[in-house]
């Protein structure tokens, strides 16, 4: 059975040096850390090849966004089959396919394939991506078991996610544009193929799944979606892939303006550096106040601060806001994944997180798409409008269905009147 830490344990030395120690943890956060790299050269990769080859980044961004919609729609499938049958299971296959669908996809892009033929491949190129991320955190989320150190290990996984969004797009510029515009994609599939198949190695952290739990007396297994609280967690993580969709298009379009293509990737690692830097920090503040209000409080500023990127008209004040962009980022996606342990049974913890990771390349995909025909049409300063929209749509859903992030009835219940127990709001 797999060793947890206590709560007494993590009051007494709480923070990243405990959560550290949990037993086992090592085993799989290097190779999951190997694994998702690629994750973030993937859109970025796409749209740099497609724009190359066509010369419309309103193409480039259809493409993309064809990938990241059908990772949205089939991600969650991927994580309910996790939770039932292991995560082994699920990454073998995924891995190979996924290698063998964006090697398609580059191979058919460079031979000035017609359009319906790019949109094809990156079907499965999407629906293939190794969700690394959601089952590392489930891996956590078995390991903890209820300590307060969840939150502290949801900082730790959206800071390590934060660092491959420095590293990918970089890498992935540096690839397309020194190498060969095809470089990106390739590197991709290629550390996708080893990171994966490393992190499917380890199974001894791989929480129980559900054919050796589902015996006589066990709870029934439930879908993630069917919890309200994930349902609006994952609307407001729709805003939240919005800004990292307009963010990536239009910097790119801006670096192309100003005769600097170079500069898109500093300008993207400045934005991702701040969503790390604000990561540690919220990792590291013992909170006084509940997730609810930090989520609707963090968001809100999200909300404002993407509301002055479409001001910016030269790199200094570009990369400022960025930087700030990114801060505000952090708190708003790390409260969210912590809300999920206390929303969701554990049966079910790989699919809610995967539909949150799902929302965010659904969001991800429509900026692109939008942002893209806005900067072919009107330049990158239009494009820059589009996380503004994404997160003020989703603010508003977010405030007005706070009421649904509460606590599920078999975990943090509090009794009324005789033997009644009522749910208690994560406030």
């Amino acid at each position: 059975m797999a060793s947890t830490v206590t709560s007494d344990d993590a009051v007494k030395r709480p923070g990243y040096g405990q959560l550290l120690r949990t037993p086992g943890a090592w085993t799989f956060l290097l190779p999951g850390f190997a694994a998702r790299q690629p994750f973030a050269m993937l859109t970025i990769g796409i749209v740099l090849l497609v724009q190359h080859t066509t010369g419309s980044y309103g193409t480039a961004g259809a493409v993309a966004a064809v990938t990241g919609v059908s990772m949205a729609l089939f991600a969650p499938q991927s994580g309910k089959l996790a939770d039932r049958f292991g995560q082994r299971a699920v990454l073998l296959p995924g891995v190979l396919v996924h290698a063998a669908s964006v090697s398609l996809l580059t191979t058919l892009a460079l031979a000035d394939a017609p359009l319906w033929a790019l949109f094809a491949a990156a079907v499965p190129s999407g629906a293939s991506v190794p969700q690394i991320g959601p089952m590392v955190r489930a891996r956590w989320a078995a390991r903890l078991d209820g300590s307060p150190l969840m939150s502290t290990a949801a900082a730790f996984e959206s800071v390590t996610d934060e660092f491959t969004f420095v590293v990918g797009p970089v890498l992935a510029t540096a690839l397309c544009t020194g190498v060969h515009p095809a470089a990106g994609l390739v590197a991709e599939a290629g550390l996708t193929l080893f990171g994966g198949l490393l992190f499917a190695a380890q199974k001894g952290t791989q929480p129980v799944h559900g054919t050796h739990s589902s015996q006589a007396g066990s709870p029934a297994r439930v879908s993630a979606l069917s919890v309200p609280g994930v349902r609006v967690l994952a609307v407001a993580f729709l805003g939240i892939g919005s800004v990292f969709g307009g963010m990536q298009v239009s910097l790119t379009a801006f670096s192309e303006e100003i005769g600097n293509p170079g500069a898109n990737g500093l300008l993207y690692g400045l934005f991702a550096a701040g969503n790390m830097l604000a990561g540690v920090a919220v990792g590291a503040i013992a909170w006084k106040s509940g997730p609810r209000r930090r989520l609707i409080v963090g968001y809100t500023a999200l909300t404002m601060t993407a509301a002055l990127l479409w001001t910016a008209h030269s790199v200094v004040l570009l990369g400022l806001l960025g930087l700030v962009v990114g801060l505000c980022i952090a708190p708003a996606l790390i409260t969210g994944y912590t809300l999920v342990e206390s929303l969701v049974p554990a049966t079910a913890r790989t699919e809610a997180f995967t539909w949150l990771t799902g929302a965010v390349a659904l969001g991800q995909a429509a900026a692109v798409t939008v942002a893209g025909q806005l900067a072919d049409t009107y330049g990158s300063t239009a494009g820059f409008l589009v996380p503004l929209g994404g997160t003020a749509l989703a603010l508003v859903t977010l405030v007005a269905l706070r009421s649904r992030l509460v606590a599920r009835p078999a975990g943090r219940t509090v009794a009324r009147g005789m033997g009644h127990r009522v749910p208690v709001a994560v406030d």
